[in-house]
């Protein structure tokens, strides 16, 4: 006699099989599809942190101003740079040169050497030097500005002990531009108490200055964020970079531990004047936000800032488009703002 026993056959077990399958199957894609796109990122800021700045073109002895060649430290303590000093007579302030990634100190090749010439016969120390990983100085990596802001303090810390003057003029040229504002946020206000600067680290307290030793800044082609930067530079040279160009710039600020910063909004604040020089034709930032960044800065502080487009040239092509336009519309800025107090 047959058992009462009632069996159940897998027939349901058959009919989920498939969601099963196909629901795997799907999952695996977007694992893979994930781990490739972690794997693509690491792959891009990778090759963008190790990208290093050329070296200086050999620079015939005779074109060049009388130099002397200094080495110091980063204000990270780690890092050894390298740069020249020029010196003249009663010199008003000291301007301190401030290159693009992937550039050097002489960010205009031999050809910028006819604007340090205009500074110097002007009453204005100048002072050029390589940001790490660049040129002949030290370091591994370029991190767009993110790391770079203590070789600018290192920059100044040397010019306060080997120039006479008495304050600095910062230069950026593109991502120095980042590199520029970061240093200059990051050290204390002028008359900090002793418990404000506290929250300083030693090596910052330690650097003797705070930012009333900055009386300006010169900068070419600045972007909105920090991250603008990196975002094109990924579009154009990296694999797949239209769907990287968010996540390699933040790879890059993770490996600094950074943060993106909106360089927009540290211009407009600054209380010295700023004379802000870019392309008209520039896509790589974009023309148009450079305007709104004057726009911004001249609602807070139009009296004291000073904006040059030149028309026809893109990315921190203005020099070379038009050098005697540049090198005026700088002469112009600095005779406005600190000829008649010298």
């Amino acid at each position: 006699m047959r058992s009462g026993f009632v069996s159940f056959t897998s027939g349901g077990n058959r009919r989920r099989s498939p969601f099963i399958m196909r629901l795997a199957l799907v999952l695996s894609v977007i694992a893979i599809l994930i781990i490739s796109f972690i794997a693509l990122t690491v792959f891009s800021s990778n090759r963008l942190m190790n990208i290093k700045g050329y070296e200086v073109s050999n620079v015939p002895s005779n074109i060049l101003p009388s130099y002397s060649t200094t080495s110091f430290q980063s204000a990270d303590g780690q890092t050894s740079l390298q740069g020249w000093f020029f010196k003249t007579k009663n010199p008003i302030s000291t301007i301190i040169v401030v290159h693009d990634a992937g550039s050097n100190r002489l960010p205009f090749g031999v050809e910028m050497i006819d604007m340090i010439e205009v500074w110097l016969e002007n009453g204005y120390n100048v002072f050029m030097f390589d940001q790490r990983n660049s040129g002949t100085s030290g370091g591994d990596i370029c991190t767009y500005g993110y790391l770079e802001w203590q070789d600018v303090l290192g920059a100044i810390g040397i010019v306060k002990q080997i120039s006479v003057t008495t304050d600095v003029i910062l230069y950026g040229i593109g991502t120095g531009c980042t590199s520029s504002l970061l240093a200059y946020s990051n050290l204390p206000p002028e008359g900090a108490s002793d418990a404000a600067l506290l929250q300083y680290s030693t090596e910052i307290r330690n650097l003797g200055f705070d930012k009333s030793y900055v009386i300006g800044m010169i900068l070419d082609s600045p972007a909105k964020e920090s991250d603008d930067y990196i975002k094109p530079e990924v579009v154009q040279s990296e694999p797949l970079g239209f769907i990287t160009q968010y996540s390699v710039p933040y790879a890059i600020r993770v490996s600094s531990g950074a943060d993106n910063i909106s360089l927009a909004a540290e211009i407009a604040r600054l209380p010295f004047p700023v004379l802000i020089i870019y392309g008209g034709h520039d896509t790589f930032i974009g023309a148009d936000k450079i305007d709104q960044i004057i726009t911004e800065r001249n609602r807070l502080n139009s009296s004291i800032t000073k904006s040059v487009m030149v028309a026809g040239a893109g990315y921190l092509e203005e020099y070379s488009i038009n050098k005697n336009l540049y090198i005026d519309t700088i002469k112009e800025f600095l005779d406005n703002y600190y000829l008649v107090d010298n």
